[in-house]
């Protein structure tokens, strides 16, 4: 294969991968997303790109894609697999394409992601993940995303990180989550909590359990990310089941508790291995 510069351009950063013969040589990382963007500026921020990488092809993925970023790449409809998604990729200018999202549309709710798809379907075909499998994606809107045949079948977005954001930021029981979330007992009892299945009654209860001392304030903040954790991991995964996690950091660390304790099963993907095998099978199909 030859040399080429991959790009995972989200929001609010940006990650280059030089590639020569599947291999990653370079890379290079800051937050240049889509958001740092000035109206009008994307072409000159490519120009800019491929004078830094030597004129090199390039594989940009992720936001630049959206409605909101460079150019409207759209959107596959699930299944989707490596071949629709390199057969639908947008070519803007010379030695440069845009590889689309998915979508989905079933019992009257439609879903999209735009980035995810390439750490998912790249994953599963390099054999982080079996081709029938769970996989998960957590952060600021969290992605499950049933594989079938190595193809993304269905998914389902959960609001699950801008909700403990909104709550901290603007609500009653904001005053309350005054510290980080950590992997500790509060956690896992905001884990126990969801099971009982009334998560609106469970977020009030916060702010009476400091006034009337049943939990100390410092624990708020783990409390209430294990409850809508819990609410996330108990919607999607089922008690034995294997769930394949792309993530890293605390946010990983979370979720594998999470997993663990409703009854499933936790396995960790590179998710950044992840997005190199599925951006370079992608472009291994246009060359």
């Amino acid at each position: 294969m030859a040399r080429f510069v991959a790009v995972d351009w989200g929001t609010t950063n940006r990650r280059s991968y030089v590639i020569e013969e599947g291999a990653v040589v370079a890379t290079e990382r800051d937050d240049c997303g889509i958001t740092a963007i000035a109206e009008g500026g994307f072409d000159a921020e490519v120009d800019r790109l491929q004078a830094r990488f030597g004129g090199a092809p390039m594989l940009l993925a992720g936001m630049v894609g959206s409605n909101r970023g460079w150019i409207d790449a759209g959107y596959v409809p699930a299944p989707a697999d490596l071949d629709r998604l390199a057969a639908a990729v947008v070519r803007p200018r010379a030695n440069v394409a845009v590889v689309p999202g998915i979508s989905r549309s079933a019992d009257g709710r439609g879903d999209v992601m735009r980035g995810e798809e390439v750490q998912l379907l790249g994953a599963v075909d390099a054999g982080l993940a079996p081709a029938d499998a769970l996989l998960c994606q957590p952060g600021t809107h969290c992605k499950w995303v049933r594989m079938a045949k190595g193809a993304v079948a269905d998914f389902t977005t959960a609001m699950t990180g801008e909700m403990f954001a909104l709550l901290r930021d603007h609500a009653l029981i904001g005053r309350e989550m005054i510290a980080q979330p950590r992997d500790d007992a509060a956690f896992l009892g905001g884990v126990a909590e969801s099971a009982r299945g009334d998560l609106l009654g469970s977020l009030f209860g916060v702010r009476p359990a400091s006034l009337l001392g049943l939990r100390a304030q410092a624990d708020a903040g783990s409390f209430v990310s294990g409850l809508l954790i819990g609410t996330d991991c108990r919607a999607h995964a089922a008690p034995g089941e294997p769930v394949y996690l792309l993530a890293d950091g605390t946010i990983g660390a979370l979720y594998a508790r999470a997993i663990e304790a409703i009854g499933a099963t936790a396995r960790s993907i590179d998710s950044h291995a992840a997005f190199v095998a599925g951006i370079t099978r992608i472009q291994d199909r246009l060359s």
